[in-house]
């Protein structure tokens, strides 16, 4: 997540804003599953076909389905608390975020495997925020006086101590929204118009100074990759009402603005992938915004809305382009965009798990891993916590059919239908009596019918829920 004005930049609770600086707020481990096409193949049988065109053909058939995840519930800190948040995700799967209770606010990280994991407030600052960590366990975050940021400092959390970052040299606030592989963070001290992006790296805080040609300048950083890229918001000195999504490259020590969408002149760039892709919200001076993605080779282009929304901001990206960020209308709606087509991220975990990632004003998206595991806010059996969706496993479901003489069965047919199967799909077992269904997700359940025109079977439709391959998967033939 990114940054309200001069304060914390995830420290409004629960609101999430999208579109201008002063508006802006601050599981099982499974691989991953494309969203382009979903294939599904039959191993060492005849290949799988849709139900609908069944045919001698033997080639294998790709459908489309949107990609497909378990959620979990990051939780909290500790008793008591009333709530939490994920404001981001390293490039590795290290989910940050805060735990909110009555006075205080706990900086915390989350892996899968270990869990949520408090970090210690500095001291003095009751109110504490992780935004951005890297893969070596390096994190970064604000503490201050309240959940609103008053007396913000910027913090880096190692080896299980929090230190306050260095501010410059008279200023007496300041912040930190991400920090790369080289331990390099990003922030902003000061605030109001004096407010100014600032990098700390090497027990320095450098004020960033260079400005776009047109002399438009940084007033706060959101995001930093490997390569020492920094994204943010900047302000144009001819047009204070227009925000600019100012990029600096701190090897160059140069500075340029993304652009702007058709119908709107400025943006916020709020987060920079290690590909180099800028994510943010393009708008018409102080309005409403669009979501999009901006790339050296192909400048800034439109992230298609999620349905029923009419805005959006983009704020995680990952190398491969993936994108989250949070759609509007009537309500929040956190979106996945993969470079294709846009998805709400409700209709991409199972049904009946209790969060609830659309109805609400709560939920977010603002954190994509490398390996697309996804971090934000959500309302989990009505209560707002953070959490991270996790790419569901392809498992594979096996068996064979038998005589009641304990022979095979050739040539049956096999009928796969259910879990995130967009049609039924047929094969036929082998000289053996042998099947096996493979690019399958776990955690979902799926109906498998065998049928042939010598054999009855007693139970020729069961269903299975897998978590894992499943290869026994047997039939059995009435004895005749």
């Amino acid at each position: 997540m990114k940054k309200i004005t001069c304060n914390l930049r995830r420290l409004v609770f629960p609101a999430i804003f999208f579109f201008s600086v002063a508006m802006m707020t601050g599981l099982m481990y499974t691989d991953n599953v494309s969203s382009k096409a979903f294939k599904v193949t039959l191993k060492g049988e005849s290949p799988i076909r849709p139900a609908e065109a069944v045919s001698e053909s033997r080639r294998t058939t790709a459908m489309p389905v949107a990609p497909q995840y378990q959620i979990y519930d990051i939780g909290i800190v500790q008793t008591g608390d009333t709530a939490s948040q994920g404001f981001g995700v390293s490039t590795g799967g290290i989910a940050v975020g805060r735990s909110v209770r009555s006075g205080g606010a706990q900086a915390f990280t989350w892996m899968p495997g270990s869990g949520i994991v408090g970090l210690p407030n500095l001291a003095g600052r009751a109110f504490c925020v992780s935004n951005g960590a890297n893969n070596n366990g390096i994190v970064a975050g604000t503490c201050a006086t309240t959940l609103f940021g008053t007396s913000r400092l910027p913090v880096v959390w190692q080896n299980g101590a929090a230190s306050q970052l260095p501010l410059p040299a008279g200023e007496t606030l300041g912040d930190a929204s991400d920090v790369n592989a080289s331990g390099v963070a990003v922030g902003s001290v000061n605030g109001g118009s004096l407010q100014r992006g600032v990098v700390y790296s090497g027990g320095n805080a450098i004020v960033i100074t260079q400005t776009t040609s047109n002399g438009s300048f940084f007033v706060t950083a959101f995001g930093v990759n490997d390569s020492g890229r920094v994204v943010g918001q900047g302000i144009d000195p001819t047009n204070a009402a227009r925000n600019v999504g100012i990029v600096y490259d701190i090897g160059s020590n140069s500075a340029f603005e993304v652009g702007a969408l058709p119908g709107a002149n400025g943006a916020l760039a709020f987060a920079v992938g290690n590909s180099g892709f800028v994510v943010g919200s393009s708008m018409q001076n102080q309005g409403s915004g669009l979501p999009f993605i901006w790339s050296q080779a192909g400048g800034m282009a439109a992230i298609p809305l999620a349905s029923g929304t009419t805005q959006g901001s983009a704020r995680a990206v990952n190398s491969a382009g993936w994108v989250v960020g949070n759609d509007s209308g009537q309500f929040s709606i956190p979106f996945l965009y993969d470079g294709t087509a846009t998805y709400r991220l409700a209709d991409l975990i199972p049904a009946g798990t209790g969060w609830d990632l659309s109805m609400n004003t709560s939920s977010s998206a603002l954190g994509i891993s490398d390996d697309n595991v996804i971090v934000g806010t959500g309302v989990y059996n009505g209560q707002v916590h953070a959490y991270a969706m996790v790419p569901a496993a392809n498992v594979s479901l096996g068996g064979r059919l038998l005589t009641a003489g304990g022979d095979g069965i050739p040539n049956a047919v096999v009928t796969l239908s259910g879990g995130n199967l967009p049609a039924p799909v047929i094969a036929r077992t082998g000289g053996f009596g042998y099947y096996n269904f493979q690019g399958l997700q776990s955690g979902v359940t799926y109906t498998i019918t065998v049928s042939t025109k010598r054999y009855v079977f007693a139970q020729p439709t069961r269903m299975i829920t897998l978590q894992t391959d499943v290869s026994n998967f047997d039939f059995v033939a009435e004895p005749q």
